[in-house]
């Protein structure tokens, strides 16, 4: 018979072991890679005073390594803005990507609290954004959820501002409005992201 201390204390065992799976990534020292087909990272410019387009970029890859070192990197060739002269555009003149081919977020995720998460919790990431020949500290807020013992998902709870004189873009911004003829390109640079990562499968040495 169902009483309300069982009731009680079986929620409370269910909240527990949902805090568990929520740690996981972490608590079980296991190494984790990044999904590049189930993973976004979108961007959205601003021009000619309020014309909002988002834009995107197509090849990542990431890790959480066993020690809890995270990181995502994007191959900057690969941004895609649907129209191709204005990817190639910012390939060679924002990005510079020949020189510069990849930006990359690093964190380390061996302090951070997760016991504390609820499915969709938000916990907050301090970390490290590699562009260019740049260095940049970035506070990035993020749910975490582990959606099944192999998968994890990490996305921005609210989008990410950054701007193009912090990223060392705006001389590529200038060219960029100078080449399409526009009065303007806002300094602004609205960020969100969405990944999947899956638990690394053992070698057969391991």
């Amino acid at each position: 018979m169902l009483t309300f201390d069982s009731i009680f204390f079986a929620t409370r065992r269910f909240a527990a072991v949902l805090i568990l799976i929520l740690a996981a990534p972490l608590a079980l020292a296991e190494e984790w890679t990044l999904n590049n087909d189930q993973s976004s990272v979108h961007f959205v410019s601003i021009k000619a005073g309020n014309l909002a387009e988002v834009h995107s970029f197509n090849q990542l890859s990431g890790v959480i390594t066993a020690s809890g070192e995270a990181s995502v990197e994007i191959q900057l060739a690969s941004v895609d803005t649907l129209i191709p002269i204005r990817d190639d555009r910012m390939r060679e003149f924002l990005f510079e990507s020949n020189l510069f081919p990849t930006a990359a977020f690093t964190v380390d995720l061996s302090e951070t609290d997760f016991s504390g998460a609820e499915q969709g919790g938000v916990v907050a990431l301090n970390g490290t954004l590699a562009l260019k020949d740049r260095q940049i500290p970035l506070s990035v807020e993020a749910q975490v959820l582990q959606s099944s013992p192999d998968t994890v998902l990490v996305s921005s709870a609210k989008p990410i501002l950054l701007s193009a004189g912090q990223l060392g873009l705006s001389a590529g911004v200038a060219k960029l409005q100078e080449l399409a003829g526009l009065p303007s390109i806002s300094d602004a640079v609205p960020l969100t992201f969405s990944l999947t990562f899956n638990k690394a499968q053992p070698t057969a040495a391991e």
